[in-house]
């Protein structure tokens, strides 16, 4: 398995399918209000996750990109991140103006060759570039893409959307490419084609899935939010706050880590900084660690 062979673009190969990560933002600090447990003290003392996860101070350091999987015939991204133009309750997080659609393209995806989008899960910083504005009405970003979406994690949102905590989310993410009948909802176990298939990992949302990628016995596991940041590996106690159940979180967490511990399969994280992956590897101390090496 070839990894990190182009750190410009952070790329990986399993077998004949290759993934490339395509950043819209990583920052160090920021995320006590996803992590509220985890506090710069109680991050310097997991020294594994320093230099890449982790700055000297102890801020957390996190990612928002996307995941192009590349099959050969089939070209699918993995989550939108948070997108252009959007108005959202984090001051941080609206009216972006990033060069996300350049980017794409520059790493030899323009938004016409994509086949799929897969959302994991219809939080605000997975679905915003599912739409772009033009002409001041949003539209399909992918216009040659059918969009997938798990049917549980929709019929929640769906009947519970609440603009109050992050924003106009499925009305100017979601509901536009539904309208547009380019919208499939499936099974949480789904089969997108021979190499990749869902992997149902429910808490953080109720019908939250991972993408799992198996090519001529090599595999990976793109995680959605089940693990926010790698820090969670060794505490897997710390929940997210956006979490729809905690309890359930914890659960599916640690029964992935325990499936997936001293396993030869590169797990890939949605939200994790560059290097982004590796492989879930036993901690002395207990717990576990991401072993990037």
């Amino acid at each position: 398995m070839s990894e990190g062979q182009n750190k410009l673009l952070n790329q990986w190969q399993i077998g004949d399918v290759k993934v490339t990560r395509v950043v819209e933002l990583e920052i160090a600090g920021g995320t006590r209000f996803i992590l509220p447990d985890a506090t710069r003290d109680a991050c310097k003392d997991i020294g594994w996750m320093a230099p890449h996860f982790m700055d000297e101070q102890g801020n957390l350091i996190m990612s928002v990109h996307a995941l192009v999987v590349d099959t050969g015939a089939r070209k699918i991204v993995v989550d939108t991140c948070i997108g252009n133009d959007k108005q959202r309750s984090i001051p941080a997080w609206t009216n972006l103006q990033t060069d996300f659609l350049n980017d794409l393209a520059a790493a030899g995806y323009p938004r016409e060759s994509i086949d799929a989008v897969m959302c994991t899960h219809l939080h605000v910083d997975h679905v915003g570039w599912n739409t772009m504005l033009v002409d001041g009405e949003w539209v399909p970003t992918f216009p040659n893409a059918r969009y997938l979406v798990a049917e549980k994690e929709w019929a929640y949102w769906d009947a519970n959307q609440d603009d109050q905590e992050y924003g106009p989310i499925l009305a100017d993410s979601v509901q536009p490419v539904v309208d547009a009948g380019l919208v499939d909802f499936v099974d949480e176990e789904y089969q997108l084609c021979e190499q990749v298939r869902l992997e149902p990992t429910p808490g953080h949302t109720p019908g939250h899935v991972s993408v799992h990628i198996t090519s001529n016995g090599q595999e990976a596991l793109i995680t959605g939010d089940c693990i926010h940041h790698p820090v969670q590996m060794t505490r897997t106690d710390w929940c997210s706050s956006a979490d729809f159940d905690q309890a359930q979180g914890q659960d599916t967490r640690e029964s992935l880590l325990q499936r997936y511990v001293d396993q030869d399969i590169l797990i890939i994280g949605t939200h994790f900084a560059t290097p982004t992956a590796g492989r879930v590897k036993h901690l002395n101390s207990g717990g576990y660690w991401l072993d990037v090496n």
